[in-house]
């Protein structure tokens, strides 16, 4: 069994009803990610979404950049980027300079994307996202080879020229989903499966065989939406109005389906009741996450988020650091 990295998953959002100012709002969570390295965490990873009113992440590379600058050891990735909005040369660019300036640390997660009104503003055309992923991957890999790219799809076409400079440590590709086939894309042309709330861990597992690839050749990157402190109810409690935001605009925006046939969540306890949330005390993490890893022991990376919608940095940082002190020395020292 592979060691297994334990992280935390940012989406930058500023609600108006709980705003900042964005600069502070991002120089505090990049001060607290440093902090979160310092504590044991070993990963970070960047969302990515467009035209919010909450300023959810738009340029999780630029961010990236920032945190590799003040970083030395976690490893920095993006669960996820809808790549079909992108130029794929200019990811495979931008992602290679990020490898580079971080010697080695940066993966690439990405995903097909779901907003319609973000494929018509970026002037793509949402029926086709699988084309235009599966071309944009294969871009990428030739444009980190280290020969030219010389495609012609038909989605793109790349002329016979080099891209340079090429990553002296290939970021992986980690390719997201919770659709069979985008799970099967996954176990198809992915470095690995970004899972988000454990939705289609064992579907990509067999995704993998249908594929002609062994189980062991797996890997998953787990996003996890458990929310783990020293008194998981009343924490739930506290961050009600925060996770019911988070749950309620993300189903406006059709990522849990047909937004016109999905409920909105009336209540923040309805929210955490029926969304993928779990509440957690140490000792129960520690029990459940070294369940999840013995079931599944491609996951080589589980994150959580650090924070909520408008959830004042505080109370975010003492979860981390109840985390970092009760659950990761115990999970690492299996």
């Amino acid at each position: 069994m592979g060691q297994v990295n334990f992280g935390l998953w940012y989406d930058f959002r500023n609600p108006a009803q709980w705003r900042k100012p964005f600069g502070a709002m991002y120089a505090a969570y990049l001060d607290q990610i440093a902090g979160a390295e310092a504590l044991g965490f070993d990963s970070v990873w960047l969302t990515e979404h467009h035209f919010c009113d909450d300023g959810y992440t738009p340029s999780p590379l630029v961010i990236a950049a920032a945190i590799g600058a003040r970083t030395q050891r976690m490893r920095i990735g993006t669960n996820l980027m809808i790549l079909p909005l992108h130029d794929p040369v200019r990811i495979a660019e931008d992602a290679a300079t990020l490898s580079l300036l971080t010697g080695g640390r940066f993966d690439l997660g990405v995903g097909i994307g779901y907003r319609e009104m973000e494929f018509r503003e970026f002037g793509r055309d949402l029926r086709h996202r699988p084309s235009l992923i599966e071309e944009a991957i294969e871009i990428i890999r030739r444009a980190w080879s280290g020969g030219n790219v010389d495609f012609e799809g038909k989605r793109f076409t790349v002329g016979d020229h080099p891209v340079t400079p090429v990553p002296e440590q290939r970021p992986r590709i980690f390719v997201g989903g919770m659709a069979g086939p985008a799970i099967e894309r996954a176990a198809r042309i992915g470095d690995g499966f970004l899972s988000t709330g454990g939705i289609g861990q064992d579907e990509y597992v067999a995704a993998l065989e249908r594929v002609g690839k062994r189980p062991g050749e797996g890997t998953i990157i787990a996003g996890h939406w458990a929310i783990i402190s020293d008194d998981p109810e009343a924490e739930a409690a506290k961050l009600a109005p925060h996770i019911l935001y988070q749950s309620n605009e993300y189903i406006r925006w059709g990522a849990f389906g047909p937004p016109e046939t999905t409920p909105l969540f009336e209540t923040g306890a309805d929210a955490i009741a029926g969304g993928l949330y779990e509440l957690w005390d140490a000792e129960t993490a520690i029990v459940k996450l070294n369940a999840l890893i013995e079931a599944y022991p491609q996951i080589r990376d589980i994150h959580f988020w650090a924070q909520f919608p408008g959830e004042p940095v505080e109370s975010g940082q003492r979860r981390m650091e109840y985390i970092a002190s009760k659950v990761l020395p115990r999970l690492k020292g299996r």
